[in-house]
């Protein structure tokens, strides 16, 4: 019903930015909370900040002022600005569509497959 495929990873230096994007398709009417997460080796799975439509944010901790969720629910993305890298960034990021709206139904929970972020020292 919703497909979600990141992209926008790879390898950067310390103090080096990257924009990781999520573009979602499928049943859609209007994306209404978004996420992204983020699990390193051995690590659990950790939120790194949310949007909703109406474009509240939130931020891990670990992420405040140096990350940036953005959307555009008319095309169906959402990007993920990350400022001021470091090593402990490097994970596997995963968009999350926490609830989609179909246009008939509430879709919760898509995942989509991740994004390799690496952070040289």
């Amino acid at each position: 019903q919703v497909q979600l495929v990141e992209s926008g990873g790879g390898l950067v230096q310390a103090g080096g930015s990257l924009r990781l994007s999520c573009v979602a398709s499928g049943s859609i009417s209007r994306l209404d909370t978004m996420g992204w997460h983020r699990q390193a080796p051995g690590k659990q799975r950790e939120l790194v900040a949310t949007i909703t439509s109406g474009g509240s944010t939130t931020y891990a901790d670990s992420v405040k002022g140096r990350f940036t969720i953005s959307g555009d629910n008319a095309k169906k993305i959402v990007y993920l600005h990350m400022n001021s890298l470091n090593p402990e960034d490097s994970a596997v990021y995963y968009c999350n569509a926490r609830r989609v709206w179909t246009g008939t139904s509430w879709v919760y929970d898509a995942w989509g497959q991740g994004t390799q972020v690496t952070v040289s020292s």
